[in-house]
């Protein structure tokens, strides 16, 4: 997933998808005092005692409205897994970020606090989220007097696949929803529309970069993810993104519903044989065998039903591996022949 993380990295490098995605999704009534116009990208790198560098993956400052100079520290980490101890690596980023900030002269001259950090997690994975959103809840249980000691520190997860759809429709506008939607889409058609609604989001001149990081992650896995049969041809814009879409939509969604079909029919052939193998049903296994045959290549000679019923849990399993690339029946038995 190296490059699903540097693409997503890259797209939150821009104050535009960090903006939308706080306003549009973090439910706190802190974000409304938050000036997006003061957003700023902040050295990301913190190096411990022991000189071996460690960071989140990006961090940004804002300031707080009205006024004053108080920032909340916004720091992300992007994760296509569960990591069940992201709360003591947040927590870990926190400390090193505080003792990076303690380092710099205007800071320790100021006299100041240290400012409030409000750690992201962006999770993209199949699986819900479950890890523990508070380090205390990775620590033993432990006497009240001893737990008083416990350490405490929550982070935020933004878990893009269990955002209901409604919610995302009712973000019009907004850049992460519209990054969730391609996230999540599983048909052409949806690519397109999210592809052709960013058009129009971000049309000012001022968002040619986030265009680009977009295209680049949309071109690379999005598009892959929906034909991996095709070549897809080098673009440069969200607006030839959108074109070849509309071209192709129609080609790419036959391609798309074949993909899935014959993923179907391998998860059935993988799950249906291991299971009369498993249990040494042999007639079942022969039954779904021919069902698979006659559904790929039509009714099934006597000679072709003898060969089957001579066969073995074995034989079955090899058979039933040949079925999606054999374009003949023959062919189905040519690694096992009689």
């Amino acid at each position: 997933m190296a490059d699903h993380d540097s693409a997503y990295k890259n797209i939150f490098s821009h104050a535009a998808m960090v903006a939308d995605a706080l306003r549009g999704f973090v439910r706190e009534d802190w974000v409304g005092q938050l000036d997006f116009g003061t957003l700023e990208r902040h050295n990301a790198s913190f190096i411990a005692e022991d000189q071996r560098s460690r960071a989140s993956d990006i961090v940004w400052r804002v300031r707080r409205q009205p006024g004053e100079w108080v920032y909340i520290y916004l720091m992300f980490e992007f994760q296509s897994s569960v990591d069940t101890h992201m709360a003591l690596r947040m927590m870990v980023y926190a400390g090193l970020l505080y003792q990076d900030l303690l380092k710099t002269p205007d800071f320790k001259a100021s006299g100041a606090r240290l400012p409030a950090i409000f750690p992201v997690v962006i999770y993209n994975g199949d699986r819900p989220w479950t890890a523990a959103t508070d380090v205390a809840a990775l620590i033993e249980d432990m006497p009240p007097s001893l737990a008083a000691y416990r350490p405490s520190m929550r982070y935020c997860v933004l878990d893009e696949g269990r955002i209901p759809a409604d919610e995302l429709l009712g973000r019009p506008g907004n850049v992460f929803a519209e990054l969730v939607r391609l996230e999540t889409s599983r048909d052409p058609e949806s690519v397109r529309q999210a592809v052709a609604r960013l058009v129009k989001i971000l049309a000012a001149p001022e968002n040619s970069s986030l265009r680009r990081a977009l295209t680049g992650w949309i071109r690379r896995l999005v598009l892959k993810r929906l034909n991996s049969s095709e070549n897809v041809p080098e673009v440069n814009d969200l607006q030839e993104i959108e074109a070849m879409l509309a071209e192709r939509v129609n080609q790419w969604t036959e391609t798309w519903k074949q993909q899935g079909i014959e993923q179907g029919i391998k998860q059935g052939i993988e799950q249906g044989i291991a299971q009369g193998i498993t249990k040494g049903r042999q007639e079942e296994a022969l039954k779904l065998l021919q069902r698979l045959l006659i559904r790929r290549f039509g009714p099934l000679s006597a000679a072709t039903l003898a060969r089957l019923q001579g066969g073995t849990l074995d034989q079955f399993d090899q058979w039933a591996d040949n079925i999606l690339d054999a374009t003949s029946v023959d062919e189905v038995f040519s690694v096992h022949p009689q």
